[in-house]
C-alpha cells in the first residue's frame, strides 16, 4: 500500500474566486519561499523579557500623551538621588516630595527622602519618614539605625533606644552588629 501523500498546490477545479478572475489572482498554495530575516542575527538584539513590560509602559505613556502617576514619580526620584549625589540635598528633598505628589503610593518606600531629611535636621520628619519605610519593610535595618538616629536628635539616645523598631534577621553580619550596636550600645569594635 502507498503512502499518502499531502498536495501541495491549490486545487485547479474549484477556485474561491469569482469566475474571469483570472490565473494570475490566484493563491499560490505551493512552498512559502525561504523566510530571510530583514537583519543578519548578530545584528538583531536579544531583549529579555523582564525589559518589555517597562518598554512598553514607556511606549504608552509617550502614546498615551504623558506618563504622570510612576513613571513621572520614578524620574522625579532618580533626579532627587543625583541632586543629593550632588551635594543638592534641598534640592533631592523637593524632587522626592514632587514624587510622592505625582505617585502618593511613592512615600512609604522614599527612603533616600529620609536621609535629605536627616540631613536638613529635620528630625521628626525624617524618623517618620523611616518608619514607613520599616513598616513597608519590616526587614529593613539600616533605615531601622536611621530612624534611631532621627529620634536620637529628639529625644535623647535612651529614649530613642526604647523606641528603636524591631526588624527580622539581616542576612549580613556587618549589618546585624550595626543593629545591635545601635539598639543596645553594643562594642563598635565588633563593627
Amino acid at each position: 500500500m502507498a503512502p499518502a501523500s499531502v498536495a501541495l498546490h491549490a486545487p485547479t477545479t474549484s477556485s474561491p474566486f469569482p469566475a474571469g478572475a483570472g490565473e494570475r489572482s490566484r493563491p499560490q498554495w505551493g512552498r512559502p519561499p525561504a523566510y530571510q530575516a530583514p537583519l543578519p542575527p548578530v545584528a538583531t538584539r536579544v531583549v529579555p523579557r523582564r525589559l518589555l513590560l517597562p518598554a512598553a509602559a514607556g511606549i504608552w505613556d509617550f502614546i498615551s500623551g504623558g506618563a504622570g502617576g510612576a513613571a513621572a514619580a520614578s524620574l522625579a526620584v532618580r533626579r532627587g538621588m543625583q541632586l543629593f549625589r550632588q551635594g543638592d540635598v534641598a534640592g533631592s528633598l523637593a524632587e522626592f516630595d514632587k514624587a510622592i505628589e505625582m505617585d502618593p503610593r511613592q512615600k512609604q518606600y522614599l527612603w533616600q527622602r529620609g536621609l535629605s531629611l536627616y540631613y536638613l535636621d529635620r528630625f521628626e520628619e525624617g524618623a517618620e519618614q523611616f518608619r514607613l519605610d520599616v513598616a513597608a519593610n519590616p526587614n529593613d535595618t539600616e533605615e531601622s539605625i536611621w530612624c534611631f538616629l532621627c529620634e536620637a536628635q529628639l529625644y535623647g539616645i535612651e529614649e530613642a533606644r526604647k523606641r528603636f523598631l524591631e526588624v527580622g534577621l539581616d542576612s549580613r553580619p556587618v549589618m546585624r552588629e550595626a543593629y545591635t550596636l545601635f539598639k543596645d550600645g553594643g562594642d563598635p569594635e565588633k563593627v
